[in-house]
């Protein structure tokens, strides 16, 4: 096909190696819960390949499953910067604050405060409106809103 040892072609492989290789050390996260590649792209790399050129692949993109619990498939995958897979993953929390729902990595793009400090905040009892509207005066421990 003209692409083997190509990062799309290691990117195919590494998703068939967590679903299916036992010893990969994050088949646990993946094949160990199940999570399966579609049998059209695991028994045709070109069809995957297809799909990937035809659904936005770039260099700079990585491979994400939109639901996190759901398999690789066409419906199910897309190609996302770093930053939005990680806004993605399975062990994100999840926070609702003014009708508005986001990761705390989200909440901090959009606060301009920390992660730590959200979620030190939180673990420390804050309310969530405390935590995200709060803002740190440095060099002194007194807030402002």
């Amino acid at each position: 096909y003209g692409f083997s040892h190509t990062r799309i072609d290691n990117i195919y492989k590494a998703m068939i190696s967590r679903c299916y290789c036992k010893n990969n050390n994050r088949y646990e996260r993946y094949g160990g819960r199940g999570i399966v590649v579609c049998e059209e792209w695991k028994n045709n790399k070109m069809k995957f390949f297809e799909w990937s050129f035809s659904n936005g692949y770039r260099e700079d993109l990585t491979l994400d499953r939109i639901n996190t619990n759901g398999n690789y498939e066409p419906e199910n995958c897309r190609w996302v910067t770093q930053k939005e897979q990680q806004n993605n993953r399975s062990n994100n929390r999840i926070i609702e604050f003014n009708g508005d729902i986001h990761t705390i990595g989200e909440w901090s793009e959009i606060t301009g405060i920390k992660i730590a400090t959200i979620c030190n905040r939180i673990n420390s009892g804050w309310s969530i409106c405390d935590a995200l509207t709060k803002i740190p005066v440095i060099g002194n421990n007194q807030f402002k809103k």
